[in-house]
């Protein structure tokens, strides 16, 4: 951001941006750091994804055992963190074609990229809130457990 006198990343934006915003931000990173963008900032980003998926799919599993919903659709919930792992890396993707053909990129390649930005940030949202309400319900458990 440094680069980008200010303006947020568009790995950083959850409610998208539009071909207008990623080539002036663009723009305002210059060469060099459009260039750290590509090499440092989404390389870093690519390991994060997948740390992610799996582990938070882990953790919701677990906690849906200890209130013994594990086998009924509520599994699905194990799949919030691998959607948000696989449009991460989708976004990634997205801002490698971008930063690789500026100023030449096209405005559905914009499109496209934020639209698993928001993807991303959707079901990263639903999932900590489903996992807080999980954890809500794994404590009154364990408060009952204890009380009788």
């Amino acid at each position: 951001m440094g680069f980008a006198d200010g303006m947020k990343l568009l790995d950083m934006m959850p409610t998208g941006y539009d071909f207008n915003y990623a080539n002036k931000l663009f723009s305002a990173l210059g060469n060099t750091g459009r260039e750290t963008y590509l090499t440092s900032q989404i390389p870093l980003d690519m390991i994060y994804p997948l740390l992610f998926g799996i582990s938070y799919c882990l953790v919701m599993a677990y906690f849906l055992k200890k209130i013994n919903k594990l086998n009924t659709p509520y599994n699905y919930l194990c799949l919030l963190p691998i959607i948000a792992g696989i449009a991460d890396y989708l976004e990634n993707i997205g801002i490698i074609i971008m930063l690789t053909n500026y100023p030449d990129f096209t405005e559905i390649t914009a499109n496209t990229t934020s639209i698993f930005s928001v993807i991303k940030s959707i079901s990263t949202s639903v999932f900590f809130i489903a996992l807080l309400v999980i954890l809500i319900l794994v404590g009154i458990k364990l408060f009952k457990k204890r009380r009788s």
